[in-house]
């Protein structure tokens, strides 16, 4: 279903989260909408430069917002209505991301 890594995880919540959020929202069934795209394309560019890597908590609780402030708000609207719904939809990405939750972050890897 999805490597066990935290970078390719975090990716397969966020992309599920916009799935069900575009779904429900813009009546996408197959695909999503060039808005939703965009901030998937987006959420993974950040999280692909992601300081913590590997050592990452949830975007949630990072001391660093790297997202710009128009996105961010985006991406808090699209989870506040899609977090609910990963329990039975996505059990298991709900699961690790729950449990990523208490992680504290590591240092910050250098580039």
């Amino acid at each position: 279903m999805f490597k066990f890594n935290r970078i390719n995880r975090e990716k397969k919540t966020v992309e599920a989260m916009i799935k069900i959020y575009c779904r429900k929202n813009h009546g996408k069934k197959n695909e999503i909408c060039f808005d939703c795209k965009e901030l998937l394309d987006y959420a993974f560019k950040r999280l692909d430069k992601c300081p913590f890597q590997e050592g990452k908590t949830t975007c949630g609780k990072c001391k660093i917002h790297c997202y710009k402030p128009v996105m961010r708000e985006k991406i808090k609207h699209v989870m506040r209505y899609s977090g609910p719904k990963m329990a039975y939809l996505h059990p298991l990405l709900a699961l690790y991301h729950f449990i990523d939750s208490f992680r504290k972050t590591a240092a910050k890897q250098n580039f």
